[in-house]
């Protein structure tokens, strides 16, 4: 194929982006050392200093492209002058000038840039024409063009069919082709209309995107993030914008996509890492898991708290100097009901709680006792410690939970008319001899962030221009959620915890909901989510990452795993057809390593995932060793090896461009939502399936 007419002139038009890029590099270096300060400088100029110095490193870091295309295509539209001239822009990943500080690039944000993702053949929103760059590294390879308007003389249109529209197909198959690198890739340069739509949608308010597997939602979700960053940059910097995937393999896979997009200070994180001071390493099964996330431990922790906020036993009888001061139990139990009437979190009623009591053993004395000397002689005295430690300890949420599970009685306690006996009986576990020995689990998380949020802060004096409290919850402008259909109530919980003003984009597909809290709609998992305004939902419907075979397969499955959502609309026609292979009886693991072996070599340099149920983890490792096949493994590795197992619980949200599916009917035993796993695992791959079996195949895998 001849090469296009303008190919030399828009590859000079980019040589001179990428010159004024580099030279607005420059610049932004310089800065660096036009604001230094001697020994003797001000605290005023320091401060400024460290301003200018951090706004110089963000912009270096925005135009730190590394191998990413500076400039992915180029609009014409007719300008609004009397002469009816075409303007055009150059859209790009980041906004380039020249020395005169006119336009070169557009950043893909900007509201000009909009109708290169949106524009259709019925609507063209003024574009005369759309182009597309296919670029490696600062070389232009090809141009495709779509043109708009009478130009056409009723070609066919993108868009023009009433369903959503594939614009920019060379670019975009181009990238859906591209072998997997074990990182997700932007899609700057390939939004199609329905994702850009999602991706500008306003900030206020809870913001749902349902899309079924390779509908992009992760990328587009994350882009969003990126958008709202440009577009309302004061006050969301300051404010902060968080991220949080399922798993910290999934936070590897996606780590890459907001710096290529210019925006490094986006925090990613599991649920598990916003809660500080513990180590969280494992997951509870079954019904533990299941009882940590239910919405009544809310009322379970809040009386296993107030169990911890007591009368005395007994009086409280201390020597001072000649005299006893008394404290008697009915007193203390006037003392506790005061301070939980007077504070709504615990920890701070420490302080009252003492001051009560030492007034009160003051008041017992004869003469006039000042409660103040009284504190001060009587605080390191063992009785009067152990009997503030009695009616109102101060806690940290782990030491709350590690008591709390560690007593058969306590949870009875917590749990009298709230929880029934094998339930409070699954939270119990023997108490550890330190605190630094207890083995958290993610299910643990939202309990300690509940516990947190009951106890507030420690009091602890704080020294003059100390930072605030940092036990104190933060909060963010906005929140994105990915995979949220799978996250329990108390887990919710503490996402709407953090949001500041109740803006949240949360992104998944009911039909992929495989835990313990697997819910059948988006209702279910609104109702635990901020509603200070109400809430907007779509839904992404074209499937980009499955070709159509692959997703006919899946599509068997989903009639099973929710008859309710219809697949995503493949783009992709054609591709290979899913291999289902049978072992003969005990050669499962050395069937696996064959087709391993074939699957890698029909995907090369791309890479391979294999999909295990828990149970058959350690013997396809045994098989691939003895098949000499280089591999790693998900939870050590992540996807940094080209053949990958993954234990099927972990794999929801990659993709790779080869998936080799072990044993289908023991991943619908072994999981809690056994037909929505197998769905995801057969959803994974961009360009190959095989489903290896030795046992019958599970119902919903039979046409």
């Amino acid at each position: 194929m001849a090469p296009h007419r303008d190919l030399a002139a828009e590859q000079a038009y980019i040589d001179h982006a990428y010159a004024c890029l580099d030279a607005t590099r420059q610049a932004a270096t310089r800065l660096t050392s036009m604001v230094e300060v001697g020994r003797g400088g001000t605290e005023q100029a320091r401060f400024e200093r460290e301003v200018i110095y951090d706004t110089v490193v963000n912009r270096l870091t925005q135009l730190e492209l590394g191998d990413a295309a500076l400039c992915f295509g180029r609009i014409d539209r007719v300008a609004e002058s009397p002469d009816g001239a075409t303007e055009s822009f150059y859209i790009g990943r980041v906004a380039v000038s020249d020395e005169h500080q006119e336009p070169v690039i557009v950043d893909w944000r900007a509201p000009v840039a909009e109708p290169f993702y949106r524009a259709t053949g019925r609507q063209p929103m003024g574009l005369s024409r759309r182009r597309h760059f296919a670029t490696r590294g600062r070389q232009l390879l090809a141009i495709e063009d779509e043109l708009f308007g009478d130009t056409l003389d009723g070609l066919g249109l993108p868009g023009d069919g009433g369903e959503p529209a594939v614009t920019g197909q060379g670019a975009l198959f181009s990238a859906l082709e591209a072998a997997r690198t074990g990182r997700l890739t932007d899609i700057v340069a390939t939004i199609q209309g329905e994702q850009d739509e999602i991706i500008r949608a306003p900030l206020p308010g809870v913001l749902v995107v349902q899309g079924g597997p390779g509908t992009g939602k992760t990328v587009v979700a994350l882009h969003r993030a990126a958008y709202l960053l440009y577009t309302h940059r004061f006050p969301l910097e300051g404010q902060g914008v968080l991220v949080v995937g399922p798993n910290r393999l999934f936070l590897g896979y996606i780590e890459q996509v907001l710096p290529s997009l210019g925006e490094a200070g986006v925090e990613l994180s599991v649920l598990a890492d916003l809660v500080p001071d513990v180590s969280i390493r494992s997951y509870d099964r079954g019904l533990t898991a299941r009882v940590k996330g239910d919405p009544r431990m809310v009322t379970f922790l809040a009386r296993a708290l107030r169990d911890r906020e007591r009368p005395l036993r007994r009086d409280l009888v201390v020597g001072y100097g000649l005299q006893r001061l008394t404290l008697s139990r009915d007193r203390s139990a006037r003392i506790v009901a005061d301070a939980r009437r007077r504070y709504r979190r615990h920890n701070p009623a420490r302080k009252y709680v003492e001051g009560e009591v030492f007034a009160e053993l003051a008041l017992s004395g004869r003469g006039e006792l000042a409660a103040s000397e009284v504190r001060e002689r009587l605080r390191h005295d063992p009785a009067v410690r152990e009997a503030l430690e009695w009616m109102w300890p101060v806690l940290t949420p782990a030491q709350l939970l590690h008591d709390l599970y560690g007593g058969k009685g306590l949870l009875r306690h917590a749990g009298r008319d709230l929880l029934d006996d094998s339930e409070w009986l699954s939270l119990f576990r023997s108490r550890s001899d330190s605190l630094d020995e207890v083995a958290w689990t993610h299910d643990d998380a939202p309990l300690l962030d509940e516990a947190r949020a009951l106890l507030g802060p420690k009091p602890r004096r704080r020294r003059p221009g100390e930072p605030a409290d940092d036990d104190e919850i933060r909060t963010y402008g906005h929140i994105v959620v990915d995979e949220a259909q799978d996250l329990s109530p108390m887990q919710l919980r503490m996402l709407e915890r953090r949001s500041l003003n109740g803006s949240m984009s949360v992104v998944g597909d009911i039909a992929q909901a495989t835990g313990q809290w697997a819910h059948a709609s988006w209702d279910e998992i609104l109702e635990r989510l901020p509603q200070k305004r109400p809430a907007r939902r779509t839904e992404l419907t074209l499937g980009y990452r499955l070709p159509a075979p692959i997703m006919q397969l899946a599509a068997r499955v989903l009639r099973h795993a929710a008859p309710q959502l219809r697949p995503p609309r493949s783009v992709r026609e054609d591709g290979a057809e899913p291999l289902l292979q049978r072992a003969e009886p005990g050669a499962l693991a050395a069937t696996v390593a064959a087709v391993v072996l074939a699957e890698r070599a029909a995907v090369d340099p791309g890479q391979v995932a294999v999909v295990c149920p828990p149970s058959l983890v350690e013997p396809v490792c045994a098989a691939l060793d003895a098949a000499g096949i280089a591999y790693g493994r998900a939870t050590r590795n992540g996807l940094e090896h080209r053949v990958t197992v993954v234990e099927v619980g972990l794999v929801k949200g990659l993709e790779v461009d080869a998936a080799v599916v072990v044993e289908p009917a023991l991943v619908v035993d072994e999981e809690a939502q056994g037909d929505r796993a197998l769905y995801v695992a057969l959803t994974r791959a961009t360009k190959r399936l095989a489903v290896v079996h030795e046992l019958d195949l599970p119902p919903s895998l039979l046409p």
